[in-house]
């Protein structure tokens, strides 16, 4: 495996590392969307301490294919974030004439280390399918529900929902991957799925045992507080006309609440402070999230609460 092919094999262990924090997107890295790239550097930012831009990812990873290698640095940055200490470690292929050297050096017959591994072999796959067998009887069996957007079909950031399951109960709590996952193992289940960015949905999901295919969740963006979510991380190029838009989506008696990093409280804006918090964009903005918002009658935004990363 030359050093492109082994790039290639990096960007595919990428998605999959990916995945594990958002495990309903399900495309490629042609349809790698705005909002994954941006989920993934706050990803290498969180957990390997390394800035990467937008540019690059499009530049290097977004392509199917590639003419050249990024910079070492980056591609040592990469390999941390799957589980590898280094560039030269992921890409180091051992040599065969040092194999050959090694054997010759421990007296070991060819014929004799060969029987050798293929019984190591043998045994692994004994202990690999006892404990497929095992598992796949005490575990309930894996259901992805799919999200998408209903106009674009594009996927949507799991971490953007959540789920409750529709019962005669007044006060339940979002249910994990896990509940969901049980919960549906034998049974059809309808669930609630809300989102700050999304209309309320209610859906009925077929029991797991019945499914050939993941199902498919198909939520109707909020306009509205898809165009705030944009300028909290969008670069601002006119001022002036995002100053009118806010003006338009945002209910004269808007509340924000921000809570702040490290439990030091709250800020609160108003509709006046919160457009020119906007509208003069500082860095701190691209780590602000919105976790609800309410809506008054006629659309516009009533209330928004915003945690700070």
């Amino acid at each position: 495996m030359n050093e492109m092919q082994a790039f290639q094999e990096l960007k595919t262990r990428v998605l999959e590392r990916y995945r594990e924090h958002y495990p309903y997107f399900q495309g490629t890295w042609k349809t790698f969307s705005s909002q994954d790239i941006l989920n993934l550097i706050a990803l290498l930012e969180s957990e390997c301490k390394e800035t990467v831009s937008e540019k690059w990812i499009y530049t290097h990873l977004k392509p199917e294919s590639n003419d050249k290698l990024p910079r070492k640095s980056m591609l040592n940055v990469l390999c941390r974030f799957v589980g590898v200490a280094s560039w030269d470690a992921f890409s180091f292929v051992p040599s065969t004439a040092s194999e050959i050297a090694t054997e010759k050096e421990l007296n070991i017959p060819s014929f004799g280390r060969s029987w050798k591994l293929l019984l190591g072999v043998l045994v692994l796959v004994v202990i690999g399918v006892m404990l497929n067998h095992r598992f796949s009887q005490s575990e309930p069996k894996e259901v992805p529900v799919r999200l998408q957007n209903q106009y674009t079909k594009e996927p949507i950031d799991s971490a953007e929902v959540q789920v409750y399951e529709v019962t005669d109960s007044a006060q339940q709590q979002p249910m994990t991957k896990q509940e969901l996952q049980k919960k549906i193992a034998t049974q059809p289940v309808k669930v609630l799925v809300k989102s700050p960015f999304y209309k309320d949905t209610i859906v009925q999901l077929p029991p797991s045992d019945a499914q050939q295919n993941a199902p498919v969740v198909q939520l109707q963006p909020d306009d509205y507080a898809m165009m705030v979510k944009a300028f909290l991380k969008a670069d601002i190029q006119d001022w002036q006309k995002r100053k009118q838009q806010l003006q338009k989506i945002l209910s004269p008696d808007l509340e924000v609440l921000v809570m702040l990093k490290g439990g030091l409280g709250t800020e609160y804006y108003n509709k006046t402070e919160f457009v020119r918090k906007l509208t003069i964009p500082t860095p701190v903005l691209k780590r602000w999230e919105i976790v609800t918002l309410e809506n008054e009658p006629d659309g516009t935004i009533r209330k928004l609460r915003i945690k700070q990363e």
